[in-house]
This record gives C-alpha cells, sequence and structure tokens, in this order.
C-alpha cells in the first residue's frame, strides 16, 4: 500500500496555484475547480479542491527537503512569507512553517533518519 496523494481545500485557485508552483512543484492537472502536483524528487502527489463555502482545515502538510535552510532561502527571496524559520524540534525534526494563500498550513522540514526511524519507534500491525 501507498499514499497516493492528499488534497488541500483553497478559496483562490489562481493564487494557490501560483504558490505551489513558486515552492517548486510541477503541476500536472489543471482546471479551474482542481489542480494537482507531483513532488520533484519520488512520485508523491498532492491537490488542491477549489471550495466554494467558507472552510476551515486543520491538517498540515509536510514537504520534506535535505537541504532545507537553502530551500528556504530561496523562496524567500521569491517573496515566500514564514511564520517560523527553520528550526531545530524537540521530535529531532528541523522545521520551517508558512502558510498557503488559503490559510493551509505547510511544513517544510528535513528530519533524515528521524523520519521513520525514531529512537522511539514502534511497530504494530493488525494480524
Amino acid at each position: 500500500m501507498n499514499l497516493n496523494q492528499v488534497t488541500l481545500p483553497v478559496d483562490n485557485m489562481n493564487k494557490a496555484t501560483r504558490f505551489y508552483l513558486a515552492l517548486g512543484f510541477t503541476q500536472i492537472v489543471d482546471t479551474e475547480h482542481y489542480a494537482r502536483f507531483q513532488c520533484p524528487v519520488g512520485n508523491a502527489t498532492f491537490s488542491l479542491l477549489l471550495e466554494t463555502a467558507p472552510f476551515t482545515n486543520g491538517a498540515v502538510i509536510y514537504f520534506e527537503h535535505e537541504a532545507l535552510d537553502d530551500w528556504v532561502n530561496k523562496l524567500k527571496s521569491r517573496g515566500i512569507k514564514f511564520v517560523q524559520e527553520p528550526t531545530e524540534q524537540r521530535y529531532l525534526w528541523r522545521e520551517a512553517v508558512l502558510f498557503d494563500p488559503s490559510g493551509n498550513k505547510v511544513k517544510l522540514y528535513w528530519a533524515g533518519e528521524n523520519r521513520i526511524n525514531p529512537p522511539w519507534r514502534v511497530t504494530k500491525q493488525l494480524l
């Protein structure tokens, strides 16, 4: 099994699309109400869905990059605003935080080996 994608609600497709293109993603579907992007490395995708009613999205989408600080500096030079600069977290990840134009929380991070194998890792499966 593999995660296919995450879909984020947006209230302005044009602004949202420009934002995610500025982050460096490749757009692979483009309609008035739906856009889909592929990550620069690997096969992961995520999408945007235009919502006409007010919404609140409590989900956080994470994008990993080994050269996090360089990526953040590059994005800042493109006018992207961050609410948190890259910061070491107690759970052994380095994260920067920003919001897309629709208010969706985005975290850019680097966790290295700790993403899949943190010191407190457990393995549970239903048999």
